[in-house]
């Protein structure tokens, strides 16, 4: 960053199958399990967190102070540097209690990994990818095991995005540019094995380019969201010079757009950049305490109909991730889902609200890349016949809230009903599995 820091029959079955959307091209992709698009192996209390809206990184991250003072601004996301080793800035702020009391204030996090940097680009002293592909993906595996073990020493849960933040680099230089793919080929799939979302922050001209050139390659595996750089003013994310809008298309992007500069609110001066975002955030615990007379059941999934996992007394302490749709106990079919992945009824939870959602919980979501090169079509219900209400581009996350048993496609019954109440055929999703059901999401 800019701180130290092919047939009319073929066509028709593809139809039939709720693949193709409106105006679709006959090019198609079969699902994969592997590169591009690999499946994320979300652990039972997973779930990710997105956020829009406008955002500021800043070397140091702030005292929970200003933080507090800054609710003045138009920020309501803040970028953190959480580990690397071409992280310069000291960080005595941040720690698994800030993160805790940032989060509580409503201020979501976009963590920022600083690692090896590439062989013909970063600072002269930076340590450097390697041009040799192989050794190049073994430090991509390494960087996103310290970032994971960075991330959850600071609360961060699985489901969260981090982003590694590879600095401008020499574009007429081919091993180099094989190396840094290779490198973040290998950091998204690390990322994915572990249960984490895998983000790049990259200069728009010098490397985002790139990696969007090998969007539906085999070779690499797709990050699942890309952040840009690009100092013009220009506060959007579309039109990006050279990078198709349909690429990183659904809740996947981020731009920032100004760089270095001081802004004031509340009385507080930060040296910041202004980013705009649409994309995966950290996901963190909020801590709420059980409000029941008795002991609480926390369930394995967001009904009643679901066997007890475990117990909670009264007045216990209760770490939330995120809140689910289920069946009704007294004034809400809201449940939340703790970090352990058990769910409890919000009705008996010290949320703000007992009869809806309560912010900043998110709703649990559990993003996967799409597969079809034609698009998936979107339906109101879990098969085929069902009206088509949109299409997914190939590659965007289909952010699924929970799965269900529908009509036949390829090899499974299962479709997955995605955050904007719209059904698409697992078999095009890059879940673990497409033949059946894939934890952690409950049935619909």
């Amino acid at each position: 960053m800019s701180h130290p820091h092919r047939t009319l029959r073929r066509f028709l079955a593809l139809a039939a199958a709720g693949v193709l959307g409106a105006g679709a091209a006959l090019a198609f992709a079969p699902p994969v399990a592997a590169e591009p698009a690999t499946p994320v192996a979300y652990p039972a209390g997973a779930s990710a967190t997105r956020y829009s809206g406008l955002a500021f990184d800043t070397c140091t991250a702030p005292p929970l102070s200003a933080i507090q003072a800054w609710s003045a601004s138009p920020y309501r996301a803040v970028g953190v540097y959480i580990g690397g080793i071409s992280r310069t800035c000291a960080q005595p702020e941040l720690t698994a209690s800030w993160v805790t009391s940032v989060s509580a204030l409503k201020w979501r996090l976009l963590p920022i990994y600083k690692g090896l940097q590439p062989p013909c680009g970063g600072r002269p002293t930076d340590a450097k990818i390697s041009r040799a592909a192989a050794t190049a993906r073994g430090q991509g595996t390494a960087a996103a095991a310290d970032a994971v073990a960075k991330a959850k020493a600071l609360g961060m849960q699985p489901g969260s995005a981090v982003y590694n933040d590879i600095e401008q680099y020499t574009q007429t230089d081919a091993t180099c540019r094989t190396g840094v793919l290779a490198f973040v080929s290998a950091w998204t799939k690390e990322l994915h094995r572990v249960g984490y979302v895998s983000g790049v922050y990259m200069n728009l001209n010098f490397g985002a380019k790139q990696l969007s050139d090998v969007f539906t390659s085999t070779s690499y595996a797709r990050p699942d969201a890309l952040w840009i750089a690009r100092f013009d003013g220009v506060d959007s994310l579309k039109t990006w010079t050279g990078i198709a809008d349909s690429t990183w298309a659904v809740h996947q992007r981020a731009k920032q757009f100004k760089g270095d500069h001081d802004e004031t609110y509340g009385g507080v001066t930060i040296n910041i950049d202004t980013d705009r975002l649409d994309a995966p955030v950290a996901t963190v615990a909020y801590t709420y305490t059980a409000t029941s007379s008795t002991t609480l059941n926390a369930r394995t999934g967001p009904s009643t109909g679901y066997p007890a996992a475990a117990s909670h007394a009264p007045g216990s302490a209760l770490k939330v991730v995120c809140q689910a749709p289920g069946s009704t106990v007294g004034t809400t079919a809201v449940w939340d889902k703790l970090s352990d992945g058990t769910y409890v009824t919000d009705y008996y939870v010290s949320t703000p609200s007992n009869t809806g959602y309560s912010a900043p919980l998110p709703r649990c979501t559990y993003p996967y890349q799409t597969t079809a090169g034609g698009g998936l079509a979107e339906h109101t219900g879990a098969g085929t016949s069902s009206a088509v209400r949109g299409t997914s581009p190939n590659g965007s996350l289909a952010w699924m809230v929970c799965q269900r048993s529908g009509s036949a496609v390829g090899t499974t019954k299962i479709w997955d009903r995605l955050d904007n109440d719209r059904y698409v055929s697992d078999y095009y999703v890059a879940t673990p599995s497409n033949t059946t059901y894939s934890k952690p999401a409950p049935r619909c």
